[in-house]
């Protein structure tokens, strides 16, 4: 069984009015004590298994120093890696420059997530993004100068004040850098952002999907693969690492508040920065039954577009899925979709996905 990696930097230059990630503001002495404490962990906890894929997300990795950047790439030759591995680095627009890019490259970074969210004003200053089209043009043309040839954007719609017409032309922009993988968020406002401490409210719900399907007809009609709900690729250009957890296969995660799944157990590590520094890492662990791993299975592999094998399900389980999760009513009232051996949520009705994961379990 090869394992995916996690490693979450919780590091940023600024911290964006949206995000409820665990992040703090970067500080050299703070980066260096986090990355040794983070070495110490993944030699404590990794089995010496071969990994599939390697994420790098945050925060915002690419706010560390190009030395400390080097020797968290270090960091990832303890892995064993496979031949076709997918290494994915999160780059923030602004601290993309060749220095940066040749150093992903030279230790084997072959795919980068650019956080880009808009490229319209008002909703850059309602997010406290800054960047042009411009700027991401030349960026992006330099990384696939330097070969790198997968490279994933995040875009954040349903941003209030903005109309479905904002986003179409947006959404165009966006697909003027021909990204191999578009990741699409509607905007939530979580407790303990600034958006939220801010008392800003989401926009009507009717309109927020009203733009999830433009998303989607836009997309597939530049034939990008609309493989899990918010996300879109190319062709054979699905993200492994993603697809590792929909597909509730077990994966590592390493540093400050990372969640990992190995070997039944689900754990989620401290947020607490002093208690990682000190080495007391554990935070949140749960030991799960055949049930909670059946229901993972369905909670997670429902999001694919494509769904769920049933006899994959039946193999992994030992038992059928419609032995012990009423799909036949949710069937026969357009809930679910079955095709080929494949029991799928149906286009339409993917905006109320989860009322019918409800429903599942």
């Amino acid at each position: 069984m090869k394992r995916a990696v996690y490693i979450h930097i919780p590091f940023c230059k600024s911290i964006c009015s949206y995000c409820d990630f665990c992040k703090m503001f970067y500080e050299p002495k703070w980066a260096h004590d986090y990355l040794i404490a983070l070495k110490e962990e993944i030699q404590d906890r990794y089995l010496e298994d071969e990994v599939k894929s390697i994420y790098i997300g945050g925060g915002t990795p690419s706010c560390l120093s190009i030395k400390e950047i080097e020797y968290l790439l270090k960091l990832t030759k303890i892995f064993k890696r496979s031949e076709s591995i997918e290494f994915t680095f999160e780059c923030n627009l602004n601290d993309i420059n060749k220095e940066l890019l040749l150093l992903l490259k030279q230790y084997g970074v072959n795919r980068l997530s650019i956080g880009i969210e808009s490229f319209k004003e008002s909703n850059l200053r309602i997010l406290g993004r800054k960047h042009t089209l411009k700027e991401a043009e030349e960026k992006v043309k330099e990384a696939r100068e330097l070969g790198f040839s997968n490279i994933n954007l995040d875009l954040i719609y349903a941003v209030p004040g903005e109309t479905t017409k904002d986003l179409v032309e947006d959404l165009k922009l966006f697909l003027k850098l021909n990204p191999e993988h578009i990741s699409t968020y509607s905007l939530m406002i979580e407790p303990h952002t600034i958006l939220n401490n801010r008392q800003i409210h989401p926009i009507k719900e009717e309109l927020d999907l009203e733009m999830y399907q433009k998303i989607m007809k836009i997309l597939e009609k530049k034939k990008y693969i609309h493989y899990e709900v918010s996300n879109f690729a190319k062709e054979k250009k699905e993200s492994i690492h993603n697809l590792t957890y929909w597909n509730n296969e077990e994966y590592y995660g390493f540093g400050l508040s990372a969640s990992g799944y190995l070997e039944n157990i689900r754990y989620t590590n401290t947020k607490n920065i002093f208690s990682y520094l000190n080495g007391k890492r554990s935070g949140e662990e749960e030991i799960l039954s055949s049930s909670g791993k059946r229901d993972n299975e369905i909670l997670l592999g429902l999001r694919k577009r494509k769904g769920i094998s049933m006899k994959e399900f039946e193999k992994k389980y030992n038992v059928k899925i419609e032995e012990v999760y009423p799909i036949k009513p949710l069937l026969k009232n357009g809930d679910l979709k079955l095709k080929k051996d494949y029991l799928f949520i149906p286009k339409e009705k993917i905006y109320v996905m989860n009322e019918i994961l409800l429903k599942m379990i």
